[in-house]
């Protein structure tokens, strides 16, 4: 992994191939490349770290050809260096590759006996020289790939072009998401559709096992079965304007000043204005005859299942378990027939929630996907589909994604309890309009910009940093600390307010800031104790509550002073102010916040 770009086209590649590389960045990287066909022969260039090496070595080395790949890579397989970097090549074909060949240690160990020789630790490397095995031997490029097929293992989106071929690509996939777009004279490949924002806007999806071969002129899609089908081809509304910066420092901001307009657009399409009630997709089965929830994400849209637990356990009365989808699976949990499989998950494209969500459809249970992606593999496979209306999210730690996850979790959440009839009309009438303010809350929010600085400027020395919460303020802790871990690199614990003392608490001295998550809601009064626990042992409190919160304060601690909000929706609204501190920490140490180190956006491998 992480992306992938190509054009069969009719004149210079390199521009558009770093170009498309360029939309690809959010995905986060450690190296890249691009490959091309110059008269008749497979031409690379490839570099270590960040794109501006790749430029850089492009115009000291400019490459030619009107067909090409390119690759940014995240490190599965060998360390991040150039020699591992994409694409792979032989003098027969060159390849790039998303995802993971499980048997490569076996099949690199066959061709090693048959005399070739191996110069990077990559799975992908094994592809390259089964697809040359195949071409020396006689066959042509599309029956080299079909056989390359039969004997790789695992899930993976390839891109290949081939020495003497100047209008040849081909493109095939396996769990992995993979794009094709068209134009006039051209055809294109990507990773996702906003590789290819600025190239086109018709795109067909590659559907599971799919083999497309693509010419300047056309594309013929084959099945698994070799048999020739026709995709549909879709408009999409990405555009290069959607993913620039604008006025923004970084995406990361631009994301989090979105937010209002995001959590409005995902309501709106969940509440209907005239009955002043939400109102779901058509489901193919009765939410009335759901009585236990299975929540399976991982990373934030994990932290978003915890908050929905709360809410579903709390309003709809019915049982809930949120898991990591990366342990889920192992368990191997009895799963009563006909219970309901919530998946969260922004790309829909996560390898290891895909993979539960196969788990959750062999015990026959219904599924339901909350993504951001409507074309993406999560949403292929679920019954019905909650789609968020986030738009593209470039910053590698997730933002405007979250709080549009929250959002629908909370229109799911009415449905349910108006479906199981726990709910009188009053209280769902409350919690809509709760609903329905939010925007406007947040936006007042986002002008506390200066004071969010000065409250990281107290932190971006520190070593550790924890954040406590309770009840559903206790997710938005875990997510605060997460989020100030991924871009500032400071390590950072989330702890349910009441566990700090069970052994947290020998953390606390002078020099640890605790950011306390504590809106006046009937948890207060317990929460305080905790917060009195900490200031005790001389910790540096830091405490996000409204106004009824803050007025029986001391003066030993900073504070910042929230809207005060129905608490359904608190956990919507506290979110804003630990995404704004995690961002103005992480300028004050001068970390990357767009893509910080170690970290894809993308997560499409296990």
């Amino acid at each position: 992994m992480c992306g992938i770009i190509g054009i069969v086209g009719k004149s210079k590649v390199a521009p558009l191939l770093l170009n498309g590389l360029r939309r690809l960045e959010y995905r986060g990287y450690d190296s890249s490349g691009i490959a091309t066909i110059v008269n008749g022969n497979i031409d690379r260039r490839r570099a270590q770290g960040k794109l501006d090496n790749l430029e850089k070595l492009l115009t000291e080395q400019p490459i030619e050809g009107t067909i090409g790949i390119g690759h940014t890579r995240w490190a599965t397989h060998g360390v991040s260096n150039k020699i591992n970097a994409h694409p792979h090549a032989t003098k027969y074909v060159a390849v790039v590759h998303n995802g993971i060949i499980e048997n490569y240690l076996q099949l690199r160990n066959e061709l090693i006996i048959d005399g070739y020789v191996f110069e990077t630790d990559t799975d992908t490397e094994t592809v390259v020289h089964l697809i040359s095995h195949y071409l020396i031997n006689g066959d042509n490029p599309k029956d080299a790939t079909i056989k390359m097929l039969k004997r790789i293992e695992g899930t993976f989106a390839l891109g290949i072009i081939f020495a003497g071929y100047n209008d040849l690509m081909i493109a095939t996939r396996r769990g992995s998401l993979l794009a094709i777009g068209y134009g006039d004279g051209e055809m294109y490949l990507g990773s996702d559709a906003l590789a290819l924002a600025t190239l086109t806007k018709k795109i067909t999806y590659l559907s599971d096992g799919d083999l497309a071969v693509l010419s300047c002129n056309d594309i013929k899609i084959h099945d698994y079965c070799c048999r020739l089908v026709v995709r549909e081809i879709k408009q999409t509304a990405f555009s290069g304007a959607m993913i620039g910066k604008g006025e923004y420092r970084h995406f990361m901001q631009k994301e989090i000043y979105e937010q209002p307009q995001v959590i409005g657009d995902t309501l709106n399409t969940f509440f209907n204005p005239v009955s002043r009630k939400v109102s779901l997709p058509s489901l193919p089965f009765s939410l009335s005859s759901i009585e236990r929830i299975t929540i399976i994400a991982c990373g934030t849209s994990f932290y978003a299942g915890m908050v929905a637990k709360y809410w579903m356990e709390q309003l709809a009365r019915i049982s809930v378990e949120v898991d990591i989808a990366s342990e889920f699976r192992y368990r191997t949990p009895n799963m009563s027939s006909g219970d309901l499989a919530l998946f969260i998950s922004q790309s829909g494209e996560t390898a290891d929630t895909i993979a539960a969500l196969r788990y959750c459809k062999s015990q026959d249970q219904r599924i339901i996907s909350l993504v951001n992606v409507p074309e993406s593999t999560l949403a292929r496979e679920s019954d019905v589909i909650l789609q968020t209306v986030a738009g593209p999210e470039i910053g590698v730690a997730s933002t405007k994604a979250f709080t549009a996850q929250l959002t629908a979790l909370a229109c799911l959440t009415l449905a349910l309890a108006r479906a199981h009839e726990v709910i009188d009309h009053t209280v769902e009438i409350r919690l809509s309009n709760a609903l329905i303010e939010i925007p406007t809350h947040i936006s007042k929010v986002l002008t506390y910009n200066e004071q969010l600085c000065d409250i990281a400027e107290n932190i971006a020395n520190a070593h550790n940093v924890l954040y406590l919460g309770r009840g559903t303020s206790y997710p938005i802790a875990l997510e605060g600390a997460l989020k100030l871990k991924e871009i500032s690199y400071i390590h950072a614990e989330g702890y349910a307010a009441g566990e700090i003392k069970h052994g947290p608490i020998a953390l606390i001295d002078e020099t640890i800031p605790v950011v306390v998550i504590a809106p006046s809601d009937e948890l207060y009064k317990k929460t305080m104790s905790s917060v009195q626990e900490v200031i005790s042992r001389g910790g540096r409190v830091i405490f996000l509550s409204d106004k009824n919160g803050i007025k029986n304060l001391g003066s030993n601690m900073s504070s910042m002073v929230l809207p005060h909000v129905d608490p359904f929706v608190t956990p919507i609204l506290y979110a804003i102010p630990i995404q704004l501190l995690a961002y103005h920490v992480a300028i004050a140490k001068g970390t990357d916040v767009d893509q910080p180190r170690n970290l894809a956006k993308s997560v499409t491998v296990e």
